[in-house]
């Protein structure tokens, strides 16, 4: 009697069915979705009751509190606990690109409220470490100490260390990436929140004026982080957030200082074949590439074209077409760069080809290669082999996204996911006895880690999954990152490919928080949009000890086409003086002045209030 092979059987299903996935199209919507849901998973601090991600609980609660600052919030970096602020900052500037440059991509996969959500765990997190305008709380948490234990991020024993940027201790490359990050993400949020834009874009100047008044590398500061995170220099982040900073602000100073520095800092002297967390000369070239080919380059035309030379390398070389000074690839098709975590070096290749294919169809303009004119399809083309390759289409027919597709790892390095929820064992699981009890047992992490993408294979395309190959099983920030944007875009050329979404295992009992402006009422007109508006500016700022405060001026407008009277106001999280409201006995509620009881439409009224930290949030509560 022949045994019954039950293994087998499940691998050979598994293979039939991405075969018929790949003959189809690839879900890239699906893709997309799982993703967002790994941003979820790494959120350090309190988590929000619509959390998707339910395994994971409240951590790090008290982190920055010995330094009398509070630095709660922000996201893990990898598999460990450890808040690196340079590929964390990274991180946010490449979804913050996504989001702007495939905005109504992302729009019509209905994700942009997750996607926003996602930028704004970062960009909160950088606010509060930037307490003073020289001043930049860097990292929280020691590598060292970290690494020699496995638990889960809700039983944290390692130190919660922080450690600062200051004009004595600078850091040109964390404060520049960080002032990059919030500047992207103002554009992000403009179109949904004027105010919460204005507030992001003044620490995003604040930051670039620190970084490059006070010029140094920041583990040299920080000299813990060295050995994790190595800055190779800073003179990139420099030109990435004045890059950044002119985009966010259209201010000609920004545009100069890239293209007085061109040479100097090494934009158009630097061709490279790597985008990465350290690496952002070619992000730089092709953001400026966008300036040129969008027709504002002005006086800086000629040396824009410079720089746009060196973004054709890069994008040459990722097509095998720049005369021999190619990328390498492996025998699948796969980008390699490096040994340790491949798969984040072929992520953001990907993301830049498809945000350059892009731009060059939108000027109806052609990739100059020395192989000859290429378009911009091609680069599309390869962003998709590389996003192809992550989901399946690969000599091991393995999804390197965790939770998609038929096979996928199982063994992912990561503490929280190899460990049992906190809800399911409420024990404490000690350092290191999360070595013994869960990081060695051959069982899959019992948390499957949605939309993780890990290290990746080898140069040859060889993949184990094992818990303890932590260059290939260990997920990153940076390498899911760029997906986002990657993702929402080939979805939309791709159209509905693909039926695994319909069966995707993945919860959505949650909407993300509303990042608009405009609220609807809380009152008796809730179940409607309120015709009114509410427009935010930051008008002035100045800081007292270690507290910044800011002016802001709100207008509210009435865009409807009738009078709207007794207006009323719900004004939360205030924490200063306010004018030109009137309060009533009602807490937190204000309304207009008596003189202006009426507002016509098309006619404005407006308020200030002066306060530290965030922004208050400005709701209707009821109106006539």
């Amino acid at each position: 009697m022949k045994t019954f092979n039950f293994v087998g059987l499940c691998f050979l299903l598994g293979m039939l069915v991405l075969e018929a996935l790949i003959a189809e199209g690839f879900n890239y919507g699906d893709a997309l979705d799982k993703t967002l849901m790994f941003f979820e998973a790494q959120r350090s601090g309190k988590l929000p009751a619509n959390q998707r991600v339910k395994w994971r609980g409240d951590s790090g609660l008290k982190d920055g509190y010995p330094q009398g600052v509070n630095l709660v919030g922000g996201y893990y970096d990898a598999g460990d606990h450890v808040k690196f602020g340079l590929p964390m900052a990274y991180t946010v500037t490449m979804l913050a690109w996504g989001a702007i440059d495939f905005r109504k991509e992302i729009t019509e996969l209905n994700q942009m409220g997750y996607a926003l959500w996602s930028i704004g765990w970062g960009t909160d997190y950088f606010m509060k470490a930037h307490t003073q305008p020289n001043v930049l709380w860097a990292q929280v948490g020691d590598g060292d100490s970290d690494h020699y234990c496995w638990e889960r991020a809700e039983d944290m024993t390692t130190p919660r260390t922080a450690y600062k940027l200051d004009q004595n201790h600078p850091g040109s490359d964390l404060a520049g990436e960080t002032a990059a990050a919030l500047a992207a993400s103002a554009i992000a949020f403009k179109p949904y929140n004027s105010s919460y834009s204005n507030l992001l874009l003044l620490h995003a100047k604040q930051l670039f004026t620190f970084a490059d008044r006070y010029r140094g590398l920041y583990d040299d500061s920080i000299q813990n982080a060295k050995q994790f995170y190595t800055s190779s220099g800073y003179s990139d982040e420099l030109l990435w957030a004045a890059a950044w900073l002119y985009r966010a602000t259209d201010d000609e100073y920004f545009l100069k200082y890239v293209v007085d520095n061109a040479v100097y800092m090494g934009g158009t002297g630097w061709a490279v074949k790597e985008f990465s967390w350290d690496n952002k000369y070619a992000g730089v070239q092709i953001l400026l590439s966008q300036i040129l080919l969008e027709g504002r380059g002005g006086a800086y035309t000629s040396t824009l074209k410079q720089y746009q030379a060196k973004a054709n390398y890069f994008a040459c070389a990722c097509l095998q077409k720049n005369d021999g000074y190619n990328i390498h690839k492996t025998p699948g098709g796969l980008m390699y760069v490096r040994e340790w975590n491949n798969l984040q070096y072929a992520s953001a290749a990907a993301f830049l080809l498809a945000v350059y294919s892009d731009s060059l169809s939108a000027a109806n303009a052609k990739l100059s290669c020395p192989e000859g004119q290429i378009p911009p399809k091609e680069l599309l083309n390869f962003a998709r082999s590389q996003a192809d390759y992550f989901l399946g289409k690969n000599p091991k027919s393995m999804s390197y996204l965790v939770g998609y597709g038929p096979q996928y790892p199982i063994h992912v390095h990561h503490r929280g996911s190899s460990i049992a929820s906190i809800f399911s064992l409420q024990s404490t699981v000690q350092c290191v006895q999360g070595f013994e009890a869960w990081y060695r047992r051959p069982e899959g992490n019992p948390n499957v880690i949605h939309g993780a993408l890990v290290g990746g294979p080898d140069q040859n395309d060889n993949f184990s999954d094992d818990r303890s190959n932590y260059e290939q099983t260990e997920p990153t920030l940076s390498g899911c990152a760029p997906l986002v944007g990657l993702f929402s875009k080939l979805q939309s050329v791709s159209g509905d490919a693909g039926n695994y979404h319909k069966k995707a295992p993945v919860p959505h009992p949650a909407t993300p928080p509303s990042y608009h402006d405009t609220q609807k009422t809380q009152g008796p007109n809730k179940s409607q949009e309120a015709p009114v508006e509410f427009l935010h500016s930051i008008t002035k700022t100045w800081t007292v000890g270690p507290t910044a405060y800011y002016r802001h001026r709100v207008i509210i407008k009435n865009k409807s086409e009738k009078p709207i009277k007794d207006l009323k106001l719900v004004i939360e999280d205030l924490t200063g003086s306010i004018w030109g409201l009137i309060p009533t006995q009602q807490r937190n509620t204000y309304e207009l002045p008596q003189w202006q009881k009426v507002l016509q439409p098309g006619s404005e009224s407006s308020f200030v209030y002066v306060q530290g930290g965030p922004q208050a949030k400005v709701t209707v509560q009821s109106y006539n």
